[in-house]
């Protein structure tokens, strides 16, 4: 049976690959399997992978606290949008959990001109300079973009960007797109890091919101786009930001029993730690 992605292509829908998303969001086997029958009659040729997820949520709100938000991981990423500033601030908190001194948006001299950087880190000897490109319509990030931030790092280097006591140079590109195959290519012959939903395999960004527990605060159905609208425009970002200072959620103007159910599956979700 063929779906339609967001994208407008068409594939075959596997049922194996939805199961592991349900598998992600924390749901145990016998959650998976009730999902799926509820689901199965429901599905035919032609039907949107919008359309399936969004079936699927409506179930799983019913199962553990927190699933729902895991399962909607992807989608979270894309409201973090339009602006993109809450996206750099994201890639910035995953390199900080691995250790990194993070700074969004600096500005450094190169040799021919400035440019501002979505995130420096440094940790011990090693700089890494890492370039967001955030896509509000599913858009490939293509060769254009490594070329042309290839050029602005080496501007930089050139300038002596690597201060002692610094020994070691990584550049990143990070998405919530994809790269075209062009793209990856380049960066390859680069030396230029790439991140995206589902790339590198096993080291994309859902494996590191997975291995880290960096869950992005959109992700949260319990609040409306407008409470998440206002928490982005705070400079919260994670979730955990929330279970640090649940005076926020007060501040987005949750009361009562929704706030009672935003704090239950904020704790739910962050128990799923792996």
């Amino acid at each position: 049976m063929e779906i339609i992605k967001q994208n407008g292509q068409r594939e075959a829908f596997s049922f194996q690959k939805f199961k592991n998303s349900l598998s992600r969001s924390g749901a145990t086997e016998a959650e998976i399997r009730e999902v799926v029958e509820a689901l199965r009659p429901k599905l035919h040729p032609g039907i949107s992978t919008r359309e399936i997820y969004r079936m699927a949520a409506a179930l799983l709100k019913k199962q553990t606290p927190g699933s729902l938000a895991r399962f909607s991981l992807k989608k979270a990423i894309l409201d973090l949008g339009p602006s993109g500033y809450p996206f750099e601030r994201f890639i910035a908190a995953l390199f900080q959990e691995m250790g990194y001194q993070t700074q969004v948006g600096l500005v450094l001299d190169g040799k021919c001109v400035s440019h501002e950087i979505d995130v420096w880190g440094t940790r011990e000897k090693e700089l890494i300079l890492a370039e967001c490109k955030f896509r509000n319509q599913g858009i490939h990030v293509d060769v254009k973009v490594p070329l042309y931030i290839h050029s602005r790092f080496q501007d930089l280097l050139d300038h002596g960007v690597m201060k002692k006591p610094l020994e070691n140079f990584t550049g990143w590109i990070a998405t919530n797109s994809r790269f075209s195959d062009d793209a990856i290519s380049f960066a390859r012959c680069k030396n230029i890091r790439l991140l995206s939903w589902d790339y590198p395999a096993k080291n994309s960004i859902r494996d590191w919101i997975d291995q880290l527990a960096l869950y992005p605060l959109t992700c949260l159905s319990s609040l409306t786009f407008a409470e998440k609208k206002y928490l982005l425009e705070k400079d919260l970002v994670l979730v955990r930001d929330l279970a640090a200072e649940p005076k926020w959620l007060g501040r987005a103007g949750l009361s009562g029993r929704r706030l009672s159910s935003a704090e239950t599956e904020i704790r739910g979700l962050l128990e799923m730690r792996k």
